[in-house]
């Protein structure tokens, strides 16, 4: 086993296509050792150089909006009248916090999403 540090995306690629060969290697055995340092390793290259950041609050809102058919007429209950709804969904109103905590509680719409992209 001859184990080195990931430092460019041809090296990543060499990674993948030992993790291919060893990726079902029984537990306990040297190939099994291996494939666990390679994952880390991986993930640590991929974390650094492809980071997945947060979608935007707005975004993250409308797809959880189509994936349980919600209309705008539906958040009232989480951001207010119908004119406010409307207001944030087009960007011309900021989320305030009463509304990222009721969004998070009711649509379980993770708070990284949603406090993503604030000004500091």
């Amino acid at each position: 086993m001859t184990i080195k540090p990931i430092r460019s995306d041809e090296d990543l690629r060499e990674a993948f296509q030992r993790l291919e060969l060893i990726f079902q290697a029984e537990e306990g055995t040297p190939e099994a050792d291996e494939m666990e340092i390679l994952v880390t390793l991986i993930e640590s290259y991929e974390n650094k150089h492809y980071p997945i950041t947060p979608p935007d609050p707005i975004e993250a809102i409308k797809f959880r909006m189509d994936q349980q058919g919600l209309s705008p007429k539906d958040l009232t209950v989480f951001i207010g009248s119908s004119g406010r709804v409307s207001e944030v969904l087009n960007r011309k109103r900021p989320l305030s916090l009463k509304m990222i905590k009721r969004l998070h509680e009711g649509l379980h719409i993770p708070y990284e999403s949603l406090l993503a992209h604030l000004p500091d």
